[in-house]
């Protein structure tokens, strides 16, 4: 049975046993989205990189034709007659599924079919059927990248003569031609520049995480540092399964929910790389082992000092770890206020045999995974707080979208 990793203030905690909710046909099929995507490149392509919300779209717009509790977001039209959601959610999850990782069709059509199996068959389930594929087919219309603007290259930024390191970003030309699902003006939502190498700011947070976050770190404690590689790959299902089980929820109230999450997180992340891209800011490691050319009396070089934890390939500021997380969790406090009954549940992909951990409040969480990456020593805390600002301000628009049918 997996366990559960009950925390009863930031950073502390203790064990106990636990049960995993039981979902419903959208966390279910969400969750097998993400499975079979993390077999491939996910972000490979333009396309690609809308996939796992184009497949809560879908989802939406088929269990949403049915049931009818919210405005359409791709103005499809609601089904009048009698029609299995399940069976629309499904075959909606599937459409889009086969569409973007054709190599795996043999598994998703298999899943399909076993799933499909276990509902009443019948003229529902035909019509549930029908509803899906016009969903799936409509949400992959969705999130097209504008085939007529040019990407611009990076360049990395050196002197004549001056050799720099070869591995170019992992943000890929093409991300700065990504439509948004809910921003007008991406400029509205950029934040400042980071602080003056001169600033107190700046001071602080780079003898923050210089004594915190490097490797041969002595203030750093042993749960700190599980928690910086803890938080490296997150896992939010646990709670959106919580959620999704709670009572009185609609199957469009959850795939709205996901959706809606979605939405919130492809544009933060697409204004967070913006952002990092344009100011090219400067990594711990780089500034630690640079600081005596940094102009500040207040920071110190060590030539040797190494992070905790290996260093992402793009640059500092904003952290995108934590304008993810504000995004989550702003979307999911609108489901369900601070936490859901027993709490915010979280995975973690980044350790072997890693439990779920439960936190009090989502605001919390978000608290631990902007200082997961102070004590791994790849962020500053002004760059974490500048991200969480994105989240939320992304994520307030994004909530906006599919309002619930007066």
């Amino acid at each position: 049975m997996m366990k559960k990793f009950v925390a009863v203030a930031a950073m502390l905690g203790t064990l106990g046993a636990g049960t995993t909710a039981h979902a419903d046909v959208v966390t279910d099929w969400a969750e097998f989205g993400r499975t079979i995507a993390s077999g491939e490149e996910s972000s490979s392509s333009p396309e690609r990189f809308f996939a796992q919300t184009q497949l809560a779209l879908a989802m939406f717009e088929a269990a949403n034709a049915i049931e009818q509790d919210y405005e359409s977001h791709l103005s499809f039209p609601p089904e009048e007659a009698e029609a299995s959601v399940e069976a629309a959610v499904m075959t909606a999850a599937k459409h889009v599924l086969l569409a973007h990782f054709s190599s795996r069709s043999e598994d998703i059509e298999r899943s399909y079919e076993l799933a499909l199996a276990t509902l009443p068959q019948g003229d529902e389930l035909e019509r549930g059927v029908a509803v899906g594929k016009r969903a799936g087919a409509a949400a992959l219309m969705a999130g097209a990248v504008d085939p007529e603007r040019v990407a611009t290259p990076y360049r990395p930024v050196t002197a004549p003569g001056t050799w720099v390191p070869v591995q170019l970003p992992v943000f890929p030309d093409w991300y700065a031609n990504l439509p948004f699902w809910s921003l007008e003006d991406p400029e509205a939502y950029m934040p400042p520049p980071p602080p003056d190498l001169s600033s107190e700011v700046w001071a602080r947070d780079f003898n923050e995480v210089k004594r915190l976050g490097g490797k041969e770190s002595t203030e750093r404690t042993s749960l700190q540092s599980r928690i910086a590689r803890y938080r490296i790959t997150p896992i939010i299902m646990p709670t959106l399964e919580a959620i999704a089980d709670m009572p009185g929820r609609s199957t469009s109230t959850n795939a709205r929910m996901i959706a809606l999450l979605y939405m919130a997180t492809d544009d933060t992340g697409v204004i967070t790389g913006l952002a990092k891209l344009r100011n090219n800011f400067w990594r711990p490691i780089t500034a630690i082992r640079n600081a005596d050319i940094d102009g500040s009396p207040e920071t110190e070089m060590d030539p040797g000092w190494e992070p905790y934890i290996r260093t992402p390939n793009h640059p500092e500021y904003p952290c995108a770890h934590c304008s993810w997380a504000s995004a989550v969790a702003e979307v999911l406090k609108a489901e369900v206020g601070d936490a859901p009954p027993g709490g915010v549940q979280v995975g973690s992909r980044s350790l072997d045999y890693a439990v779920v951990q439960v936190l009090p409040t989502f605001d919390q969480w978000v608290e631990e995974v902007s200082f997961s990456r102070i004590v791994g020593g790849v962020h500053y805390r002004f760059s974490n707080d500048a991200a969480e600002d994105i989240g939320r301000t992304v994520a307030a628009e994004t909530l906006k979208l599919m309002p619930p049918r007066e």
